[in-house]
């Protein structure tokens, strides 16, 4: 009879083990606001956070008091999911919340009245797992396990019919995990896809006179200097930001006003000792300071990277007792004692664990001096027993004596 499952039982109930352990141990880290359901992805907006969950909601809650403020229900599968768009194009209100699923379909939520505006059903035919927005080009592009990219028109949010689809793409062999890009004018924009076998595609997209419009895909580069899955990417300014399985984060250079010339030399990766599922280039936020946060499996870690290819690690900390799935940047506004708001960047991790965690950036960017170890006192050793009788104890005290 085979042992096979055995073993693989044996070997996880050794990690479920170390997992309860390492949970009791840093308990009180970061702050936790427990959740009833696993965090698979996370927006934050001022002081409150987006979750969607595996229990099929996107959950709305303060990250000052933790409490949940409302619960977006419709969805029959986990949401995987999140992005914003303007009710009105073009005035940046973000007050249009969309989220996709497991069950194929985004749904358009009212963030002010908290009602569904739309859904549109079988907008992938396999899960829908990564969006990102062009605002000013009233473009939603969505990523799915299906290996298809699909553009959507947001230019009318409000509207409570399904979502015009406007252009994809089907040139990945492999499911597609995230998305990022940028505009570069009112009807072009750049656009990065990677996928889970660690190909990253390099796309233009020029939006034609159609109505309604259409927007063409060409491919310029294809990027595979991942070994397997990407995890995560974000680009700004020129500048790439990967995460991936094989356990390094890269940086690509590209010349942004000529995405296909390359710029720089390449980069050598960060490494780290397992797979890299989230990272957060400061750089690359309204924040504009040169560190990199990332999060592989239970750990976060801080770079300094002034110098791209001499990474400098700052802190480790054991953030999770599962893995971190998604690192944001929020910017905390509280109180002082003589009334004044103050301002101040804090990093906000969720994580299969079921809990979201807040850090504040100072301390992960100059983490506090552990305090020395004790000095230990040398026992003092026992006295060798006397080989005298105690007649002879007697004589010698009273020689010492005189």
């Amino acid at each position: 009879m085979s042992t096979d499952n055995f073993i693989v039982t044996e070997a996880q109930l050794v990690i479920e083990q170390a997992r309860k352990d390492k949970s009791e141990r840093i308990k009180n880290l970061g702050e936790p606001i427990e959740l009833n359901g696993k965090a698979l992805a996370i927006e934050i907006q001022d002081q409150v956070a987006w979750i969607a969950e595996n229990t099929s909601v996107v959950r709305k809650l303060n990250l000052e008091s933790g409490k949940t403020l409302q619960l977006y229900k419709g969805h029959t599968g986990p949401v995987t999911s999140l992005a914003f768009c303007d009710r009105k194009p073009g005035t940046g209100d973000k007050e249009v919340l969309v989220s996709g699923s497991w069950d194929n379909s985004i749904r358009l939520w009212d963030t002010r009245t908290k009602e569904p505006i739309s859904t549109t059903p079988n907008a992938h035919t396999d899960f829908v797992k990564s969006f990102h927005v062009f605002p000013t080009l009233n473009l939603l592009v969505s990523g799915s396990s299906d290996k298809i990219v699909r553009f959507w028109d947001i230019s009318e949010p409000e509207n409570p019919a399904p979502l015009k689809s406007c252009g994809s793409i089907s040139s990945h062999t492999r499911p597609v995990e995230c998305l990022d890009g940028q505009a570069l004018s009112d009807s072009s924009a750049i656009l990065f896809t990677g996928d889970t076998m660690g190909v990253i595609k390099v796309w233009v997209l020029v939006k034609d006179s159609g109505s309604p419009p259409r927007w063409n895909a060409t491919l310029k580069d294809t990027i595979d200097h991942h070994r397997t899955r990407i995890n995560d990417l974000v680009y700004k300014n020129g500048q790439l930001w990967t995460a991936s399985a094989d356990e390094t984060v890269r940086i690509r250079l590209f010349n942004a006003d000529n995405i296909a010339e390359k710029q720089g030399k390449e980069i050598k990766p960060i490494t780290h000792p397992t797979a890299v599922r989230a990272i957060l280039p400061l750089s690359l936020t309204d924040l504009g300071e040169p560190y990199v946060i990332t999060a592989a499996g239970d750990v976060l870690r801080t770079y300094d990277v002034s110098q791209l290819d001499e990474p400098e690690l700052l802190s480790t900390v054991d953030a999770h007792w599962h893995d971190i799935v998604a690192i944001k940047l929020w910017v905390r506004k509280s109180k002082g004692e003589d009334g004044q708001t103050r301002v101040e960047p804090w990093i906000v991790t969720v994580s299969l664990d079921k809990t979201i965690r807040k850090w504040r950036l100072s301390e992960l960017l100059n983490p506090p001096t552990p305090p020395p170890p004790k000095a230990v006192e040398a026992e003092k050793p026992a006295p060798s027993p006397s080989l005298l009788t105690e007649e002879e104890e007697r004589e010698l005290a009273e020689l010492m004596d005189d």
